[in-house]
């Protein structure tokens, strides 16, 4: 794993959730981005080489409505950068992780992601982010 790519917050209202960011991090909303797949919105900020994300649910049955409903706003996962995903993830389940899906699939913000179940992690929620490189 390269670095932190982002730290994930769950919120309820993703329009009130911008503009406090906005005001909190002294910086713009670099992005917007609707993950149908996951029935998210998200909304991305930089502060220097760091992001955060901020994930609003569209449906009930999204991951971020019963993380919401179990422990209210915060945050979510923290996402690790990885050159090869695919080989990342390899190495994890050998080293006896349990791997949330078994192929990497799109994510935000140009991304293919994994997640690790958290009970491996010390309860927390673990991404795996390899940019997406187009040819």
């Amino acid at each position: 794993m390269n670095k932190i790519e982002h730290i994930g917050i769950a919120v309820r209202n993703l329009e009130k959730s911008i503009d406090l960011y906005q005001r909190l991090l002294n910086t713009d909303c670099y992005k917007t981005e609707q993950v149908a797949s996951e029935f998210v919105n998200t909304a991305f900020f930089k502060t220097g080489e760091n992001k955060v994300e901020l994930l609003e649910a569209t449906a009930a049955e999204s991951a971020i409505a019963t993380f919401l409903e179990k422990k209210g706003e915060g945050i979510h996962h923290i996402a690790f950068a990885v050159d090869d995903i695919l080989a990342e993830m390899d190495r994890l389940k050998n080293e006896g992780f349990v791997l949330l899906n078994d192929q990497p699939k799109k994510g935000a913000d140009n991304k293919m992601v994994c997640f690790i179940h958290p009970k491996d992690t010390n309860g927390v929620l673990i991404e795996l982010c390899q940019e997406i490189k187009w040819v």
